[in-house]
Protein backbone atom coordinates (compact mmCIF):
# COMPACT_ATOMS: atom_id res chain seq x y z
CA UNK A 1 0.00 0.00 0.00
CA UNK A 2 1.08 3.55 -0.74
CA UNK A 3 0.07 5.84 2.12
CA UNK A 4 0.84 9.54 2.44
CA UNK A 5 -0.13 12.17 5.01
CA UNK A 6 -0.33 15.63 3.43
CA UNK A 7 -0.73 18.95 5.24
CA UNK A 8 -2.45 22.25 4.50
CA UNK A 9 -0.82 24.91 6.70
CA UNK A 10 -3.62 27.48 6.46
CA UNK A 11 -6.31 25.22 7.93
CA UNK A 12 -4.01 22.70 9.67
CA UNK A 13 -5.84 19.99 7.72
CA UNK A 14 -4.41 16.57 6.95
CA UNK A 15 -5.29 14.99 3.62
CA UNK A 16 -4.56 11.30 3.17
CA UNK A 17 -3.58 9.49 -0.01
CA UNK A 18 -4.25 5.75 -0.11
CA UNK A 19 -2.94 3.94 -3.17
CA UNK A 20 -2.83 0.37 -4.40
CA UNK A 21 0.44 -0.22 -6.29
CA UNK A 22 -0.97 -3.42 -7.81
CA UNK A 23 -3.91 -1.84 -9.66
CA UNK A 24 -2.84 1.80 -9.59
CA UNK A 25 -6.11 2.92 -8.00
CA UNK A 26 -6.08 5.58 -5.30
CA UNK A 27 -8.33 7.51 -2.92
CA UNK A 28 -7.89 10.89 -1.25
CA UNK A 29 -9.49 11.56 2.12
CA UNK A 30 -10.42 15.17 3.00
CA UNK A 31 -8.75 16.97 0.07
CA UNK A 32 -8.30 20.76 0.35
CA UNK A 33 -9.14 23.09 -2.54
CA UNK A 34 -5.88 25.04 -2.39
CA UNK A 35 -3.85 21.80 -2.54
CA UNK A 36 -5.45 20.21 -5.62
CA UNK A 37 -2.40 20.76 -7.84
CA UNK A 38 -0.10 19.30 -5.18
CA UNK A 39 -2.28 16.21 -4.88
CA UNK A 40 -2.54 15.69 -8.64
CA UNK A 41 1.22 16.00 -9.03
CA UNK A 42 1.82 13.39 -6.32
CA UNK A 43 -0.66 11.01 -7.92
CA UNK A 44 1.15 11.39 -11.23
CA UNK A 45 4.56 10.89 -9.65
CA UNK A 46 3.40 7.71 -7.92
CA UNK A 47 1.71 6.37 -11.06
CA UNK A 48 -1.74 6.35 -9.49
CA UNK A 49 -5.21 7.02 -10.89
CA UNK A 50 -7.64 8.76 -8.52
CA UNK A 51 -10.79 6.67 -8.14
CA UNK A 52 -12.39 8.25 -5.03
CA UNK A 53 -12.41 11.36 -2.89
CA UNK A 54 -13.78 10.65 0.58
CA UNK A 55 -14.96 13.18 3.13
CA UNK A 56 -15.01 12.44 6.84
CA UNK A 57 -17.69 15.16 7.24
CA UNK A 58 -18.86 18.53 5.90
CA UNK A 59 -15.97 20.75 6.93
CA UNK A 60 -16.30 24.23 8.42
CA UNK A 61 -12.65 25.30 8.30
CA UNK A 62 -11.66 24.69 4.69
CA UNK A 63 -13.22 24.18 1.28
CA UNK A 64 -12.94 20.68 -0.12
CA UNK A 65 -11.00 19.96 -3.29
CA UNK A 66 -13.34 17.14 -4.29
CA UNK A 67 -15.24 19.09 -6.94
CA UNK A 68 -12.11 20.18 -8.78
CA UNK A 69 -10.51 16.76 -8.46
CA UNK A 70 -13.64 15.12 -9.84
CA UNK A 71 -13.68 17.51 -12.80
CA UNK A 72 -10.01 16.85 -13.56
CA UNK A 73 -9.81 13.10 -12.95
CA UNK A 74 -13.33 11.66 -13.19
CA UNK A 75 -13.11 10.28 -9.64
CA UNK A 76 -16.20 9.70 -7.50
CA UNK A 77 -16.90 11.94 -4.50
CA UNK A 78 -18.28 10.07 -1.47
CA UNK A 79 -19.63 11.56 1.76
CA UNK A 80 -21.01 10.12 5.02
CA UNK A 81 -24.59 8.92 5.06
CA UNK A 82 -26.86 11.78 6.05
CA UNK A 83 -24.55 14.57 4.93
CA UNK A 84 -26.37 17.36 3.08
CA UNK A 85 -24.25 17.17 -0.07
CA UNK A 86 -26.58 16.64 -3.02
CA UNK A 87 -23.76 16.82 -5.57
CA UNK A 88 -21.91 13.82 -4.10
CA UNK A 89 -21.68 10.67 -6.20
CA UNK A 90 -22.61 8.51 -3.24
CA UNK A 91 -22.84 8.13 0.52
CA UNK A 92 -21.10 5.64 2.78
CA UNK A 93 -22.82 4.13 5.79
CA UNK A 94 -21.49 2.55 8.96
CA UNK A 95 -19.68 -0.71 8.25
CA UNK A 96 -19.61 -0.22 4.50
CA UNK A 97 -16.39 -1.35 2.81
CA UNK A 98 -14.92 0.56 -0.11
CA UNK A 99 -12.48 -1.28 -2.35
CA UNK A 100 -9.65 0.80 -3.73
CA UNK A 101 -8.04 -1.75 -5.99
CA UNK A 102 -7.11 -4.59 -3.64
CA UNK A 103 -7.29 -2.37 -0.54
CA UNK A 104 -10.25 -2.24 1.84
CA UNK A 105 -11.47 0.90 3.61
CA UNK A 106 -14.15 0.37 6.27
CA UNK A 107 -16.45 3.25 7.25
CA UNK A 108 -17.06 3.70 11.00
CA UNK A 109 -19.86 6.06 12.06
CA UNK A 110 -18.43 8.55 14.55
CA UNK A 111 -21.16 11.16 14.98
CA UNK A 112 -20.90 13.99 17.46
CA UNK A 113 -18.51 16.54 15.99
CA UNK A 114 -21.17 16.95 13.31
CA UNK A 115 -24.43 15.12 12.67
CA UNK A 116 -22.84 13.02 9.90
CA UNK A 117 -19.25 11.89 10.35
CA UNK A 118 -17.18 8.85 9.43
CA UNK A 119 -13.79 7.50 10.40
CA UNK A 120 -12.09 5.25 7.86
CA UNK A 121 -10.27 2.08 8.90
CA UNK A 122 -7.66 1.33 6.25
CA UNK A 123 -6.42 -2.23 5.81
CA UNK A 124 -7.26 -2.94 9.46
CA UNK A 125 -4.19 -1.24 10.95
CA UNK A 126 -4.75 2.53 10.70
CA UNK A 127 -7.81 4.69 11.26
CA UNK A 128 -8.38 8.11 9.74
CA UNK A 129 -10.44 9.76 12.45
CA UNK A 130 -11.38 13.08 10.87
CA UNK A 131 -12.39 15.53 13.59
CA UNK A 132 -13.88 12.96 15.95
CA UNK A 133 -10.61 11.96 17.63
CA UNK A 134 -7.57 14.21 17.42
CA UNK A 135 -4.13 13.60 18.92
CA UNK A 136 -4.66 14.38 22.61
CA UNK A 137 -7.94 16.10 21.78
CA UNK A 138 -11.21 15.88 19.84
CA UNK A 139 -13.38 17.97 17.57
CA UNK A 140 -15.73 20.60 18.98
CA UNK A 141 -19.47 19.86 19.23
CA UNK A 142 -21.13 23.28 19.29
CA UNK A 143 -22.37 23.64 15.69
CA UNK A 144 -23.48 21.64 12.61
CA UNK A 145 -25.66 19.38 14.74
CA UNK A 146 -22.81 18.47 17.07
CA UNK A 147 -23.59 16.46 20.19
CA UNK A 148 -21.01 15.91 22.92
CA UNK A 149 -22.71 12.79 24.26
CA UNK A 150 -22.74 11.17 20.83
CA UNK A 151 -19.09 12.06 20.31
CA UNK A 152 -18.14 10.50 23.64
CA UNK A 153 -20.03 7.34 22.69
CA UNK A 154 -18.46 7.22 19.23
CA UNK A 155 -14.91 7.58 20.49
CA UNK A 156 -15.18 5.29 23.51
CA UNK A 157 -17.42 2.60 21.98
CA UNK A 158 -16.32 2.60 18.34
CA UNK A 159 -12.75 3.88 18.13
CA UNK A 160 -11.39 2.86 21.55
CA UNK A 161 -12.55 -0.71 20.94
CA UNK A 162 -10.09 -1.04 18.04
CA UNK A 163 -6.80 -2.79 18.89
CA UNK A 164 -4.45 -0.59 20.93
CA UNK A 165 -1.77 -0.80 18.24
CA UNK A 166 -4.06 0.71 15.57
CA UNK A 167 -2.46 3.86 14.15
CA UNK A 168 -4.52 7.04 14.58
CA UNK A 169 -4.30 9.63 11.81
CA UNK A 170 -6.41 12.72 12.61
CA UNK A 171 -8.09 15.23 10.33
CA UNK A 172 -6.24 18.14 11.94
CA UNK A 173 -3.39 18.94 14.23
CA UNK A 174 -2.41 22.35 15.55
CA UNK A 175 0.75 21.37 17.43
CA UNK A 176 2.78 19.55 14.81
CA UNK A 177 1.77 16.05 15.86
CA UNK A 178 1.25 13.64 12.99
CA UNK A 179 0.23 10.20 14.28
CA UNK A 180 -0.77 8.41 17.46
CA UNK A 181 -2.26 5.04 18.40
CA UNK A 182 -5.55 3.98 19.92
CA UNK A 183 -3.70 2.79 23.02
CA UNK A 184 -1.96 6.13 23.48
CA UNK A 185 -5.19 8.08 23.14
CA UNK A 186 -7.04 5.84 25.60
CA UNK A 187 -4.31 6.44 28.18
CA UNK A 188 -3.27 10.02 27.53
CA UNK A 189 -6.00 11.98 25.71
CA UNK A 190 -7.08 14.56 28.32
CA UNK A 191 -10.57 14.84 26.86
CA UNK A 192 -11.33 11.16 27.53
CA UNK A 193 -8.84 9.56 29.94
CA UNK A 194 -10.47 9.27 33.35
CA UNK A 195 -13.60 11.15 32.27
CA UNK A 196 -17.10 9.70 32.23
CA UNK A 197 -19.78 10.79 29.78
CA UNK A 198 -21.31 13.50 31.96
CA UNK A 199 -17.95 15.09 32.76
CA UNK A 200 -17.04 15.07 29.06
CA UNK A 201 -20.34 16.75 28.12
CA UNK A 202 -19.78 19.46 30.73
CA UNK A 203 -16.23 20.01 29.50
CA UNK A 204 -17.30 20.36 25.87
CA UNK A 205 -20.13 22.76 26.72
CA UNK A 206 -17.69 25.18 28.33
CA UNK A 207 -14.98 25.44 25.67
CA UNK A 208 -16.28 28.80 24.34
CA UNK A 209 -14.28 28.60 21.13
CA UNK A 210 -14.53 31.19 18.33
CA UNK A 211 -16.08 30.03 15.07
CA UNK A 212 -13.67 28.85 12.37
CA UNK A 213 -12.56 31.77 10.21
CA UNK A 214 -13.89 30.23 6.99
CA UNK A 215 -17.09 28.76 8.45
CA UNK A 216 -19.57 31.06 6.65
CA UNK A 217 -17.84 30.37 3.35
CA UNK A 218 -16.78 26.75 3.79
CA UNK A 219 -19.99 25.02 4.94
CA UNK A 220 -22.21 26.13 2.02
CA UNK A 221 -19.37 25.57 -0.45
CA UNK A 222 -18.75 22.06 0.85
CA UNK A 223 -22.41 21.22 0.48
CA UNK A 224 -21.76 21.91 -3.22
CA UNK A 225 -18.64 19.73 -3.35
CA UNK A 226 -16.41 22.77 -2.95
CA UNK A 227 -17.85 24.57 -5.94
CA UNK A 228 -20.52 26.69 -4.28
Amino acid sequence: MLFRQLFDPESSTYTYLIGDPITGQAALVDPVLEQVDRDLQLLQELGLSLAFCLETHVHADHITGTGQLRDRTGCRGLVPQGAEVACADGQMGDGEILQVGTLGIVAIATWGHTDSHLAYLVEGDRVLTGDSLLIRGCGRTDFQGGDAGLLYDAVTRRLFTLPDETWVYPGHDYRGQTVSTIGEEKRHNPRFAGRDRSVFIALMSNLNLPNPKKMAEAVPANRQCGQG
